[in-house]
C-alpha cells in the first residue's frame, strides 16, 4: 500500500467538500501530506533524514480541527486515530498510558490492510465459501466408519472425525442437484431462504489489562491459543450463511504475519495521531494540584513525537515518521506553556479563525453532509418533504452566532442544537403525517427560537 499521489490543491479541493473556511489550515496540512509522498520519492538513506512537520492546531471548539485531521486522512486512507491528551497520566499514575495512541494506530492500519487483503481473495473465498454452503443444502449420503475392536484405533477416529468432514457419497442425482443449487446460488435466487450452518465461534476480548497493554501483550491472544476453536450452529438466511463463510474463507486463505507486517510499514510511513485537548496538559491550564502529573504527561509524549520504538502484539513499530497533529483551544494558556521540547515538535502552528453567520450559512447548505440535507433525508423516509427558505437559513445561522456570542462559543456544533430544537414539533409528528411538504421560513424560526435565544437564561440550558 502506498501513499496516495495527491497534490496541495486536490487535497484542498477535497476537504472543501466538507469543511467550510479554515484556508491556512488545510493548506498547512494538505503541504504536510504532499511533503510525506515527496519524502517516499528520495533515496532511503535520505528518507531517514526527513522527518515529518507536525502541526498545532489553535481555535476554540467546534471549527473544524478535528474534521480537519480526521478528513485528511480518509482521502489519502491512512490509518489515523484521535486522542484526547487528558485522558493520558504520567508513569505511575492511574490512566492509560502514552504509548498506547501508538498501538491504537497500528490496529487501524491492521483494519485498512486486513480488508485490502480480504477483497483480494474475495472471488477465491466466494467460490469456497459457495461449495460449502452447496453441501450444506443439498447433503451427501453419509457413511458410517468401521468400528475396530483396537482402542487406539477408536481413539483415532473419534479425532479424525472431529478434525475432517464426515465423509458422505456422492451419487450422481446428488451431483446434478448441487450443481444447480450452486447456479441458483450465483445468481442469487435462495438469498431469503433458510438454512443451518457451523461456523467458528467469534473469540471474546478479554478485559484490558493496563500493564499488560503497556508491554503490548494481548490476553484475548494468548488465551486463544491456549483454547481450541469452536464451531457453533447458526440458523440464517442464506444471504447471510454465505457472508459468514466467506469471511472464514477469507481469514484462511490470507497470511496474519504479512498483514502485521505490511500494517507496521504502513502505520510507520503513513499514520495519522491527532492529539486534541493538548493546551489541557499545560501547567497553566489550570492552577490546583496535579501540575506536576500534567507536565509529566508531555515528557511522556516527547519521545514518542520525537521517534521512539513502541512494541505492539504486532511487533514493534517505530514512530519517527508518523505525522502528529496537536490542537487545543489555548484559552485559558498559550501554546509557549508547553515545555520547550515538546514545543520544538510542532513547527507548524496554525491558528483557526471564529466562526461567522455566513459561516454557518455555508455550513448548513454546501458541504456533501450539510446538516440541512441531512434532515431533509431523515424527514424524507417518512414521505415528508421540508423545504427551507434561504431566509430561514440565514436566520438559523445568525441565532448560532448570536448564542455563540454571548454564552459559550462551541463553533458549528451550536447548528446542531438550533436544528434539533427547531424541527422537534416536526420529527415527533412526521410519522403521522404520511405525506405532505412542509416549508421552514423565516417566520417559523423566529417562532419556534428567538424567545429562548432572547432569554440568555434558557438559551444557556437549552441552546
Amino acid at each position: 500500500m502506498t501513499e496516495v499521489n495527491k497534490t496541495p490543491k486536490e487535497i484542498v479541493s477535497e476537504l472543501d467538500q466538507y469543511i467550510i473556511g479554515q484556508e491556512d489550515a488545510k493548506r498547512s496540512v494538505a503541504i504536510a501530506l504532499r511533503n510525506r509522498y515527496r519524502r517516499m520519492q528520495l533515496e532511503e538513506s535520505m528518507q531517514q533524514e526527513v522527518t515529518p512537520k507536525n502541526i498545532l492546531m489553535i481555535g476554540p471548539t467546534g471549527v473544524g480541527k478535528t474534521e480537519i485531521a480526521r478528513r485528511l486522512a480518509r482521502i489519502v486512507k491512512a490509518p489515523f486515530v484521535k486522542v484526547e491528551a487528558t485522558k493520558f497520566t504520567e508513569v505511575g499514575y492511574v490512566g492509560r498510558d502514552v504509548e498506547s495512541m501508538v498501538r491504537d494506530l497500528v490496529e487501524n492500519a491492521i483494519t485498512i490492510v486486513e480488508k485490502e487483503q480480504y477483497s483480494k481473495v474475495y472471488s477465491q473465498a466466494l467460490k469456497r465459501a459457495n461449495k460449502r454452503l452447496v453441501k450444506v443444502l443439498v447433503p451427501g449420503i453419509k457413511k458410517e466408519q468401521k468400528q475396530s475392536n483396537n482402542p487406539y484405533e477408536q481413539m483415532m477416529n473419534i479425532f479424525n472425525q472431529a478434525q475432517t468432514e464426515p465423509k458422505e457419497e456422492v451419487t450422481e442425482d446428488i451431483k446434478v442437484n448441487r450443481q444447480t443449487i450452486l447456479d441458483q446460488l450465483e445468481k442469487g435466487l435462495l438469498d431469503q431462504r433458510e438454512v443451518t450452518i457451523e461456523v467458528t465461534e467469534p473469540k471474546k476480548a478479554a478485559p484490558m489489562n493496563n500493564g499488560l497493554e503497556q508491554m503490548g501483550i494481548d490476553l484475548s491472544d494468548t488465551l486463544g491459543a491456549l483454547t481450541p476453536e469452536k464451531k457453533v450452529q447458526r440458523t440464517v438466511t442464506v444471504k447471510e450463511a454465505q457472508e459468514l463463510l466467506v469471511k472464514e474463507e477469507q481469514a484462511q486463505l490470507v497470511n496474519e504475519g504479512d498483514i502485521s507486517t505490511a500494517a507496521i510499514k504502513l502505520a510507520e510511513s503513513s499514520g495519522i495521531i491527532f492529539i486534541d485537548e493538548i493546551d489541557k496538559i499545560t501547567s497553566k491550564s489550570q492552577q490546583n494540584s496535579g501540575e506536576v502529573s500534567r507536565e509529566g504527561v508531555q515528557r511522556d509524549i516527547l519521545p514518542i513525537v520525537e521517534g521512539s520504538q513502541v512494541n505492539t502484539k504486532y511487533g514493534a513499530i517505530q514512530t519517527d515518521h508518523i505525522l502528529f497533529i496537536a490542537s487545543g483551544a489555548f484559552s485559558l494558556s498559550k501554546p509557549s506553556d508547553l515545555i520547550p521540547e515538546l514545543q520544538g515538535r510542532f513547527p507548524i502552528r496554525v491558528e483557526l479563525n471564529d466562526l461567522s453567520a455566513e459561516d454557518f450559512v455555508r455550513i448548513l447548505t454546501e458541504p456533501n453532509n450539510a446538516l440541512i440535507k441531512q434532515y431533509i433525508a431523515l424527514v424524507g423516509t417518512e414521505n415528508v418533504k421540508i423545504i427551507f427558505t434561504q431566509e430561514a437559513i440565514e436566520r438559523v445561522a445568525q441565532i448560532a452566532s448570536d448564542v455563540n456570542r454571548e454564552t459559550d462559543n462551541i463553533g458549528a456544533r451550536r447548528l446542531h442544537t438550533i436544528l434539533e430544537k427547531l424541527l422537534e414539533d416536526l420529527l415527533f409528528e412526521a410519522p403521522d403525517m404520511q405525506m405532505g411538504e412542509i416549508k421552514i421560513t423565516e417566520a417559523y424560526v423566529d417562532e419556534k427560537l428567538v424567545s429562548i435565544a432572547q432569554n440568555k437564561d434558557l438559551s444557556r440550558y437549552i441552546l
